[in-house]
């Protein structure tokens, strides 16, 4: 037997996110030096992301040419609204039944008498054409939950077999687009706040070019015609005020409307303006008070109504360089600063905010895509306290499209901070967050004319996800000492069946080091639960994290681990490693 008396562990968990402003010697041992596609994860460790598919399987309608991206997509009154080119369009999306009765299999005749079963069929019309995968339909009625007198395989589409929704898959359910607005000449990415003023839910649109337009629940159209507003490129409510800004013409100039009427400009009822001394480029209500985001400067307004409202500034040294990257992110405000992300965070004195900077850790990213910061994208995934930056450019592959990942996690002695990743293959042309009774929609708008969903299924819309993790070079307090590796052991948790490959690297990865093959880190060997698995195919997710024994090779002064993901696997967290080596002779 082999000698393990002089066997020295050292175990680290995996935290601390993406680290690139420290020496790889002065990292700890949980932080990354590489973490792409991998989360920050708020129960521990870094995540494999999830990935998206198409929310709505029908192409948004181009008005002149097919490269028109998406210019808008939003969720409201039980529709999907989405803007490419000239035109606002709508359509109902649902989910195919879950359980094996309710998959369709390509045999399956539908004559005009098919039935197909949904979660649900509010929003969609009595009768038309939806659309499943590749095959269209055409139904005469419905139910709460299905459609009727259904024949298949319309518009020269083909029969094909359609699975079931499951817990780890949902199958897309969604009707063809209805024209909502059209002519809105030279539109540019849209702006929108969803309000009720009157009892009627609606939501108002700009783009920076035309009027802006008022949709009631039945998705009627109403152009706000004031001459104060055209073009406006902004717009949120506040204190039952709507307030515009954002327009060509007068760039510094912030109009609200009367309180309780998003249509109407009377100063002597409650309608005003005010200006500042730089261009606007976002608002945001945080706190009781209405931001003023400029490019150079940060004001807020307080008070209740036009008698009180006032003005005054937050910095006149700090801007933001991108509207669309202002979010409201784990009890904060977080925006796109010229050095980076910053945060405006509400403090225990009333009234009182102070402003940080949370990127330093990745700043070299910023460095390296800041100057196309004016077509960046962001969202917020609110159940993993997650904000996204996506670095997304016109002429750029989808495949290389980069971006960051920022989270807001606990460490070990109860503090937070907030850790970072990178992303890559997601390039989204618009974006919206929407919270709904039990669930919560990530969307996004591509290049291509397409809706996506993100936070879904192992692929980019059918393309890999690639995930690289890479630890420091770990030297276990002594650099000058060689360590003999005998095993590394891996604690991670999978969601389901994974497969991916584990590397040792010694003395930072020199050509004349050892480079031991891969080793794989799969799950075929994890036993499933006697009574509940069936042989073969355990069910992963639960409270089990397994501990992955792997013998190494090599010996080095200085290690350092790599997974890779080659992406035809479900997300999985790795939480942490331990480490097992003999010591040798000193250099």
């Amino acid at each position: 037997m082999p000698d393990s008396s002089q066997v020295q562990p050292v175990a680290f968990n995996c935290e601390g996110g993406l680290v690139l402003n420290k020496s790889t010697f002065m990292m700890q041992p949980g932080e990354a030096l590489e973490l792409e596609n991998f989360e920050p994860d708020i129960e521990g460790g870094y995540r494999r992301i999830s990935g998206y598919q198409r929310h709505v399987r029908q192409i948004v309608p181009h008005t002149s040419s097919s490269d028109e991206s998406v210019l808008m997509i939003t969720s409201f009154a039980d529709k999907i609204l989405a803007a490419r080119g000239e035109k606002i369009f709508s359509s109902a999306v649902t989910d195919l039944g879950r359980g094996s009765t309710n998959a369709i299999a390509q045999g399956t005749a539908m004559t005009g008498s098919g039935t197909i079963t949904v979660k649900s069929t509010t929003g969609f019309s009595s009768s038309g054409t939806i659309q499943i995968d590749s095959e269209q339909f055409t139904y005469t009625g419905v139910t709460s939950t299905t459609f009727t007198g259904v024949t298949r395989a319309a518009n020269s589409t083909s029969a094909a077999a359609h699975t079931a929704t499951s817990d780890s898959s949902r199958t897309v359910v969604s009707e063809s687009w209805t024209e909502r607005d059209t002519g809105r000449t030279n539109a540019g990415k849209y702006s929108f706040e969803r309000f009720n003023f009157d009892g009627t839910e609606k939501i108002v649109v700009v783009d920076g070019v035309n009027d802006p337009t008022v949709f009631n629940s039945s998705l009627s159209a109403t152009d706000v015609t004031a001459s104060a507003v055209e073009g406006a490129s902004i717009v949120v409510s506040f204190r039952e005020h709507m307030f515009y800004a954002g327009m060509s013409s007068t760039p510094q100039e912030v109009v609200f409307s009367q309180p309780f009427d998003e249509d109407a400009f009377n100063s002597g009822s409650g309608a005003g303006s005010f200006k500042v001394d730089d261009t606007v480029v976002g608002l945001k209500v945080f706190r009781d008070n209405l931001f003023i985001f400029c490019e150079n400067r940060i004001f807020k307004l307080t008070g209740s109504s036009s008698a009180n409202f006032a003005v005054s500034a937050v910095t006149r040294d700090i801007g933001c360089i991108n509207g669309k990257t202002i979010q409201e992110f784990a009890g904060d405000l977080i925006f796109l600063g010229p050095d980076g992300l910053r945060t405006v965070a509400g403090t225990a004195r009333i009234g009182d905010v102070e402003l940080g900077t949370i990127s330093s850790n990745v700043q070299s990213v910023f460095d390296d895509n800041i100057t196309d910061a004016s077509v960046f994208e962001s969202i917020v995934i609110p159940q993993k306290t997650q904000y996204r930056l996506f670095f997304s450019k016109a002429g750029a592959l989808e495949s290389r499209t980069e971006g960051l990942i920022c989270v807001l996690k606990g460490q070990q002695g109860g503090r937070e901070a907030y850790e970072f990743a990178r992303l890559k293959g997601i390039k989204p042309a618009c974006t919206d967050s929407f919270v709904t009774i039990g669930d919560v929609l990530i969307l996004h708008g591509g290049f291509d004319g397409y809706i996506y969903r993100q936070e879904e299924g192992s692929t980019f819309d059918g393309s890999a996800i690639n995930g690289k993790y890479r630890s420091p070079d770990m030297t276990f307090g002594d650099p000058g000492i060689r360590k003999h590796m005998q095993r590394v052991i891996v604690n991670y948790k999978p969601e389901s069946v994974i497969d991916a490959d584990l590397f040792v690297r010694y003395d930072y990865e020199s050509a004349e080091s050892a480079r031991p093959a891969a080793y794989p880190l799969d799950s075929t060997d994890i036993a499933g639960i006697y009574g509940v698995s069936t042989y073969g195919t355990p069910t992963y997710g639960g409270a089990s994290q397994p501990l992955v024994r792997q013998s190494v090779e090599g010996s080095g002064f200085a290690i350092a681990l790599r997974v890779n993901d080659g992406g035809s696997t479900d997300p999985y967290s790795l939480k942490g490693f331990q480490l097992e080596y003999q010591t040798g002779a000193r250099r």
